[in-house]
């Protein structure tokens, strides 16, 4: 089969043949129709998760995915023909959803995909939407409070805005002029250019009292440091790139979290909820075959996304 994988850690993604994998017990052979592409995925290849996991090489990338279940294991929980999406999680076999086949596990996060679900949204809600929901809930956003989200125009920023806002938080978003209005579409109040001015100037100028909580999807520790000033005391301050000191801010009245959460199928759940409500929205911003992967990857690395990738194998 066709798939786009690395050889060892920090090898660059090449596109390759390898043979179809087989079910085991429990197990479910998914022919891939769509994958989306995370951060998460190059991040992965580059050892992120070597010391909790063990790495089986050559490792197909990616984990998000939607399909239809090819072939199945003994007292699989789907039946040969279902259509399915959700998280795959496969590094220790080698496998992702960066294929034309990958494997449903039982401890995977992968569900039936809903009736009248297309296969473009299913493969991007998985990490995108159960990120956004964890967020949400440790940095407790809720009506009244004033929520700063930081990398906003990317696959998990879109739709914690989108959240937030809908959950009756003021919420400012960071954007470049391009796409303030996709922003504000989102149910975002304000945004702000953080290519040019300094944010922390651009926030204060308009709100002198500062924010409640700060969602960060992007900052390194010390662009973190300088943003935590933006915080009114019993603050929240939260992370996806676990760029935070949290006994240094709880000096500061600040509570700061890494956002660290375990992908589930009732997780899942919830965001397919969200997502028919319209409280949760993932916008893509391009669609492209297999081969096209290596590329799409560097430009993630690169930064500045616009929304999900989604793979066609």
């Amino acid at each position: 089969m066709r798939a786009v994988a690395i050889s060892e850690l920090g090898a660059t993604p090449v596109p390759t043949n390898l043979p179809v994998p087989e079910p085991g017990p429990g197990e479910a052979l998914v022919r891939v129709i769509a994958a989306g592409l995370n951060p998460m995925d190059w991040k992965i290849a580059d050892g992120l998760l070597k010391d909790s996991v063990p790495y089986h090489f050559p490792l197909i990338l990616g984990q998000d995915g939607a399909g239809v279940v090819d072939a199945v294991g003994e007292d699989a929980a789907f039946p040969v023909g279902e259509q399915v999406f959700g998280r795959f999680f496969g590094v220790p076999r080698g496998l992702g959803t960066y294929a034309e086949y990958t494997i449903a596990a039982p401890d995977d996060a992968v569900l039936p995909m809903p009736e009248g679900m297309l296969y473009t949204q299913a493969a991007t809600l998985p990490t995108p939407g159960m990120t956004a929901v964890a967020i949400a809930d440790a940095a407790e956003v809720e009506a009244g409070r004033t929520v700063l989200v930081v990398g906003a125009t990317g696959g998990v920023g879109q739709p914690v805005v989108r959240l937030a806002s809908r959950r009756g938080a003021t919420v400012i978003a960071t954007a470049r002029p391009d796409m303030a209005g996709r922003m504000r579409e989102l149910g975002a109040a304000e945004t702000v250019d953080h290519g040019e001015d300094e944010l922390n100037d651009q926030i204060r100028e308009h709100r002198p009292d500062g924010v409640d909580v700060i969602i960060d999807l992007v900052s390194d520790r010390a662009a973190a440091e300088r943003l935590a000033a933006l915080l009114r005391p019993g603050g929240v301050y939260a992370s996806t790139t676990w760029a935070l000191n949290p006994d240094a801010l709880e000096a500061q009245d600040i509570r700061g979290v890494n956002i660290d959460y375990t992908p589930t199928p009732d997780l899942l759940r919830r965001v397919v909820e969200l997502a028919a409500e319209g409280d949760l929205e993932i916008g893509v911003e391009e669609e492209i075959p297999l081969e096209e992967a290596p590329a799409a990857i560097a430009r993630s690395r690169a930064g500045g996304a616009r929304g999900k990738t989604v793979i066609r194998p």
